[in-house]
Order: structure tokens, then C-alpha cells, then sequence
């Protein structure tokens, strides 16, 4: 009876494996997919932040100042020293400062410049107090 048992279980693995067709999933035919050339669904496009001027920016230390121009040495690197023009706007502003005491050496000062012209359209700083 063992013995028939197992020429049972061999005649249906072997015919299970001569009779069954071949399997779906390996059938490149039978498993396509949708696929499309139609431009992809853009969600939320990354947009860059324009600069509302094209104003750059330097921070340094006053060495001179008038109503003409400032010279100021950049606050990360002492060799650097840089003398900016003053615009109209900022030239009124320097001549009121001017008449109050002025800049003295070594203030802190934060300009906002164009970089074609080297002149400087506004300028942010304390001056110190008079001697």
C-alpha cells in the first residue's frame, strides 16, 4: 500500500507539471501595463525667490566716512577694505549723521550696494557717540 501511495503522489506531481500551462506571471505577452508619454502632473512647481533688487550686501567696520563716501573693512576678513560711493539717498542720510557727530572708526556698519556702480542705496548702522 506504501508503495502505491507513492506512485500516486509521483503521477500527479508529474502530470501536474507536464499539464499545466506556463505561469502568467512570467509571460512578458500576457503582463502589460499603462503606460503613457503624457507629460507628468506637475503639484506644487519649486519657484525661486526673485530678488526684489539686485542690491548685494556688505557688513564691516567703519575706517572713514563723509558725505561722499565710506571706506569700511570687512567684518570676517581684516586685509579686506572696500570704499563704497553714496547714492543721493544715502548721501542726505550721511550728511544728517554727519552733523549729529558722525561715524567713527570702528563702527558697525550693514550697506546695501549696487554692484555695477559700487554705490551704496542704503546703509544700516549706530554711530558711536562723538568725542
Amino acid at each position: 500500500m506504501k508503495k502505491a501511495f507513492q506512485f500516486a503522489a509521483l503521477g500527479i506531481v508529474l502530470l501536474g507539471t507536464l499539464g499545466v500551462s506556463r505561469v502568467v506571471a512570467q509571460d512578458p505577452i500576457l503582463t502589460t501595463t499603462a503606460v503613457s508619454t503624457v507629460a507628468p502632473i506637475v503639484v506644487n512647481a519649486v519657484k525661486p525667490k526673485p530678488k526684489a533688487t539686485g542690491l548685494a550686501k556688505f557688513e564691516g567696520y567703519v575706517m572713514n566716512a563723509n558725505a561722499a563716501q565710506i571706506t569700511l573693512k570687512a567684518m570676517g576678513n581684516d586685509m579686506a577694505i572696500q570704499t563704497f560711493a553714496l547714492g543721493e539717498a544715502a548721501a542726505t542720510k550721511m550728511q544728517q549723521i554727519i552733523d549729529k557727530g558722525g561715524y567713527q572708526y570702528g563702527d558697525k556698519v550693514k550697506l546695501e550696494y549696487d554692484p555695477q556702480s559700487m554705490k551704496v542705496l542704503k546703509f544700516k548702522g549706530k554711530p558711536s557717540k562723538s568725542l
